[in-house]
């Protein structure tokens, strides 16, 4: 197998996934580019018990329209900064719910969220309000809750067997 010495976007991970045969071949990619940010994507858009604290639907921001490896962020870069936009509910642990950044506002939150938004290369960006909206897995066919468990051995809550 070639080496790759380019990191796709995650857009383009996911895409491979997409177009991949067979489940046992979305697994091996699932599995190829394993990282813990890709790990806390798929927990954001999979996880039930992950809420975004975000409005559902779209959201106005100017796409970045620069061409991959220029003028933008890559979402997995931005990945750390994505907790001050969710909250953990832990009601089947019979625990309170974990909001990433209880200071933030709600204006301050969209507001940082576009920001970012609008740094990603676009098809990042498009990702991850479909993350937010909890729709990858309609874009994106194979790539669901139970594919990610399987391939990173994960119990239902997303955390390791």
């Amino acid at each position: 197998m070639p080496v790759e010495n380019y990191t796709p976007l995650y857009s383009e991970v996911c895409t491979k996934i997409n177009n991949a045969k067979d489940k046992p071949k979305k697994i091996e990619i699932l599995r190829q580019y394993r990282t813990p940010q890709f790990e806390m994507f798929l927990k954001s858009a999979l996880d039930p018990n992950i809420e975004w604290l975000l409005p559902e639907g779209d959201v106005p921001f100017i796409p970045n329209e620069a061409p991959d490896g220029t003028e933008h962020t890559r979402l997995s870069q931005q990945m750390n900064i994505c907790y001050n936009f969710v909250k953990l509910h832990r009601d089947n642990v019979g625990m309170d719910p974990v909001i990433g950044n209880p200071k933030l506002n709600s204006a301050r939150r969209e507001m940082l969220f576009i920001q970012m938004l609008e740094g990603l290369h676009q098809d990042e960006a498009n990702l991850i309000i479909l993350a937010k909206d909890k729709l990858v897995s309609k874009k994106y066919k194979g790539l669901t809750a139970k594919a990610v468990q399987e391939a990173y051995n994960w119990n239902d809550n997303f955390e390791p067997l």
